[in-house]
């Protein structure tokens, strides 16, 4: 029963408690609320993402071509040098005396 009664007691107290006005949202509240409540409802503006995407492989693709390009001209221009005709005026001269020894 001292349960009971200690119940009894309680709201006695809390009866005789005066009641003052009920506290208010601070101002812009409910309209925070409302604001995150769309942005967690989960409609995401999926063109923007994509949009987004689409931007970011661009970069990495055009990176990528740049890079790509690069090497293949330093290639192409390495190559060419390798294939010119030597004249070399120190070649042209021990090609003929290698070949008036060989003879």
């Amino acid at each position: 029963m001292k349960l009971h009664s200690n119940l009894h007691r309680l709201l006695r107290s809390a009866a005789r408690y005066p009641e003052g006005p009920a506290p208010e949202a601070p101002f812009g509240f409910d309209t925070r609320v409302i604001a995150l409540w769309h942005a967690a409802s989960g409609r995401t503006n999926d063109t923007a993402d994509l949009t987004r995407f689409i931007r970011r492989i661009g970069v990495v693709a055009f990176a990528v071509l740049t890079l790509a390009s690069a090497g293949a001209y330093q290639q192409v221009t390495d190559t060419q040098q390798r294939t010119a005709p030597q004249t070399n005026d120190y070649a042209i001269a021990d090609t003929a005396i290698q070949t008036e020894f060989s003879q």
